[in-house]
């Protein structure tokens, strides 16, 4: 196992060129995007992706986001690709946006989950995209972190779940948003949006008038990453708390109480308006202001981790406003908090 540190400001060739050749033999690399850290292989190397399952502890089931570095990748991987994809990709990519697309048959079936559709993104980060273009194969790579836990934001994170049984880890930093790619669906019309992001339904509609929310019906077949009920779950039962801050503070009072007279080790997420409220914990996080969602989103997955390595028993989080990437933290704690 090695860990390279490679700034994103001044980029060390020899490093990125050390991590291709790691990809190009079969062996897997994790890897800084500006959402979340990523596991990836080299997308045409089935051996390799099936290792990215093992490791994860994936069901197969489960497609994978397969990220490019430029434009002419698209061709290696999507057949078909409608005008309302080159449109979204020339005003968002490089960016948190991934696109449901009609998939060529090089694409292996173990990467799209069985799907005749492929999962596609081109990432924001210099190392990413050097990376990429380092080992002339686009890179399939979903977040770094056991199957069903929260995301990685930094390689801690990611070195806390896998260990030595990955090659290489690129060391870049925490990632900017700490949520992942918004997942556009555009092989249905209207386009779908199956896991919200930070590229907001509002967005996206500027440009392609109607978009409609996934409703994720558990019987579907699982056209992206993020669909599964119980995602990005900390070990700890996670309890969700609505209202205004003056609820959210009445309410959150009431349940550690609760679960304190129980003999329950007690976390919370707060905000900095209902923080001064929930001293009582053995552990709280001050996510951000109400307003700022951006910091929030920025702070989520760190905070489930940390109450894991503290080893809460409950982690009490009262919910944010549902605009912006709102809409985008409300879907991963809901996710979190179902059994």
């Amino acid at each position: 196992m090695k860990i390279l540190k490679i700034d994103p400001v001044h980029i060390k060739s020899d490093f990125i060129r050390q991590a291709a050749r790691v990809l190009r033999r079969g062996s897997l690399v994790v890897f800084p995007t500006e959402t979340v850290y990523g596991i990836g292989a080299d997308v045409f190397n089935e051996k390799a992706v099936a290792k990215i399952f093992i490791v994860k502890q994936r069901m197969a089931d489960n497609p994978i986001i397969v990220h490019i570095a430029q434009m002419s990748d698209l061709k290696k991987l999507a057949r078909n690709v409608l005008p309302q994809a080159l449109l979204l990709a020339k005003h968002f990519w490089p960016g948190p946006l991934t696109l449901i697309l009609s998939k060529k048959r090089e694409v292996s079936q173990i990467v799209t989950g069985d799907n005749d559709t492929v999962a596609v993104r081109m990432p924001d980060h210099p190392v990413a995209l050097a990376l990429i273009k380092a080992v002339k194969s686009p890179i399939a790579a979903p977040s770094a972190n056991l199957s069903g836990k929260p995301s990685a934001t930094d390689v801690a994170h990611a070195l806390s779940d896998f260990g030595d049984k990955i090659d290489v880890y690129i060391d870049s930093g925490p990632a900017k948003i700490g949520l992942e790619s918004t997942v556009l669906d555009l092989t249905v019309n209207p386009p779908e949006i199956l896991r919200p992001g930070a590229i907001t339904k509002e967005i996206l509609q500027k440009f392609l008038g109607r978009v409609v929310d996934n409703k994720n019906h558990p019987k579907n077949k699982i056209r992206s990453p993020g669909m599964k009920y119980r995602h990005y779950a900390p070990n700890a039962r996670l309890v969700l708390v609505n209202g205004n801050p003056k609820i959210i503070v009445k309410k959150m009072q009431a349940l550690l109480g609760k679960f304190k007279k129980e003999g329950k080790k007690v976390g919370i997420i707060a905000s900095k308006e209902t923080v001064a409220h929930c001293r009582q914990a053995d552990s709280v996080v001050i996510l951000s202001t109400r307003r700022n969602l951006k910091m929030a989103a920025h702070k989520l997955f760190r905070a489930l981790r940390r109450f894991d390595d503290e080893r809460m028993d409950i982690i009490i989080s009262e919910t944010f406003p549902e605009r912006d990437i709102g809409k985008a933290i409300m879907n991963r704690l809901r996710k979190a908090a179902t059994s």
